[in-house]
C-alpha cells in the first residue's frame, strides 16, 4: 500500500511543482508528472536526511515532496534550455 501512496502523492507533488514553475521545457504527460513528483520526494528525503530534519526512517511531507520537485523542475529546465541553444 505504501507504494500507492508513493505514486499519488508524487502526482499531486509534480502536478503543482508544474503549476508554480511552468515552463517550455517541462516534462509533460501523466507518467512524466508522477516520476516528477516521486524524484523530488526522494530528494527531499535525502536532503532533509543530510542535514538532519529528518530520521533515518523519516520521509519527506508534502510540502518537502513540492519542493523537491521544484528543484528537479529547475535542474531540468537548466539542462534543458543549455541542450536547445
Amino acid at each position: 500500500m505504501g507504494i500507492i501512496w508513493a505514486i499519488i502523492i508524487g502526482f499531486f507533488a509534480g502536478l503543482i511543482a508544474k503549476f508554480i514553475v511552468p515552463g517550455r521545457n517541462e516534462p509533460r504527460g501523466f507518467i512524466l508528472t508522477t516520476v516528477l513528483g516521486i524524484i523530488g520526494s526522494v530528494l527531499a528525503t535525502f536532503l532533509g536526511q543530510a542535514v538532519g530534519w529528518y530520521g533515518p526512517d523519516d520521509g519527506a511531507g508534502f510540502i518537502a515532496s513540492i519542493l523537491g520537485a521544484i528543484i528537479v523542475l529547475l535542474i531540468w529546465g537548466a539542462i534543458a534550455g543549455r541542450r536547445r541553444a
